[in-house]
């Protein structure tokens, strides 16, 4: 399985991202795929997570209401939408198919600070 994520960058607090992941060497569609995050220090968190079809999100609570997770099961992409950007949400971002713990990118960075 490789993960390929990116979309990630430097903004100021209040600002918003996009962040994208392509995955292959697996069947896409039939997979929930999820979005962590990793703080410097700090232990690897779930933020998202989208069934299969899409019908299904559910959020971390530092997550409701301010980011939005989607995909796009043709382009074998996950998306993660950031909106209203804190620095606490500084970390890397990774995304990963449900049931492949040991498969991991090189994750996305993301930066929020004056």
């Amino acid at each position: 399985v490789q993960l390929a994520e990116s979309g990630g960058g430097s903004v100021q607090p209040g600002g918003s991202l996009r962040l994208s992941c392509t995955v292959s060497g697996l069947t896409f569609s039939r997979y929930a795929m999820t979005w962590y995050r990793q703080a410097p220090g700090k232990e690897r968190e779930l933020v998202a997570l989208i069934t299969n079809d899409g019908g299904s999100t559910k959020y971390a609570d530092s997550a409701k209401g301010r980011f939005t997770i989607s995909r796009d099961n043709a382009k074998n992409t996950v998306y993660l939408h950031l909106n209203s950007l804190k620095p606490e949400d500084t970390a890397v971002y990774h995304c990963n198919p449900v049931g492949f713990p040991q498969s991991w990118g090189q994750g996305t960075p993301v930066t929020v600070s004056l």
